[in-house]
């Protein structure tokens, strides 16, 4: 389920009259828009987001996120991933919430990159971009950005990226009729899930072998 979903779910008998949707749009905002550095979790502690929420209601929603379960796919998918390739993250979040996370729900990755690395978020630094192929000794066209966000996914691309599209119901920037470069649209893959994906890197060994070389 998406974030919104879930909030609700969590969250929405202490604070009924909260729009969760319009929630996650003011916090990425506030991430793009940040002269000075904060990360997510004191952006989730700011009072003026869900105002409904009393103390104790914040405190949840703050670790909501270090919870949070994966979609269906996800634990099955990254561990077929994980045969091919090297796993990570490149999130907004903090450290501590991927690895809470990946402890709660069982994500494989390899290693995590994220905003508290780089002091700034994506997708509007470049930093972020180009600084996760610097920790991991690649050149950018030797990663792959896999993502549910269309603007995450650009502004990869426009560092040298590769990218995979999931679609994921109700998410930001989640368009369920983006197209691959084959069918004439901007992502070098689109997939249903991840599970499909590990599926298509097995499919196309050669072909990855021989970029992950250049």
């Amino acid at each position: 389920m998406s974030a919104p979903t879930q909030l609700e779910a969590k969250l929405g008998a202490v604070a009924p009259n909260e729009d969760w949707d319009a929630f996650a749009e003011e916090c990425n905002a506030i991430a793009d828009g940040n002269s000075g550095w904060l990360n997510v979790d004191e952006i989730h502690r700011q009072k003026h987001l869900a105002p409904h929420l009393d103390d104790a209601g914040r405190h949840e929603l703050v670790l909501f996120w270090h919870r949070l379960p994966g979609w269906p796919d996800a634990t099955p998918g990254l561990y077929g991933i994980k045969k091919h390739t090297i796993v990570g993250t490149l999130s907004n979040a903090t450290v501590r919430t991927l690895v809470d996370m990946a402890k709660y729900a069982d994500l494989p990755w390899d290693v995590i990159l994220c905003s508290d690395f780089f002091s700034t978020y994506k997708p509007s630094n470049r930093k972020v971009f180009l600084g996760a192929a610097e920790h991991l000794s690649l050149l950018p066209a030797q990663l792959c950005m896999v993502a549910a966000h269309t603007d995450d996914l650009r502004a990869a691309a426009a560092h040298g990226f590769r990218t995979v599209f999931v679609p994921r119901p109700r998410e930001r920037c989640s368009p369920s009729g983006a197209r691959s470069k084959a069918e004439g649209g901007e992502f070098d893959l689109v997939v249903r899930s991840f599970e499909e994906l590990a599926r298509a890197l097995e499919a196309r060994r050669p072909e990855r072998q021989q970029w992950q070389r250049q």
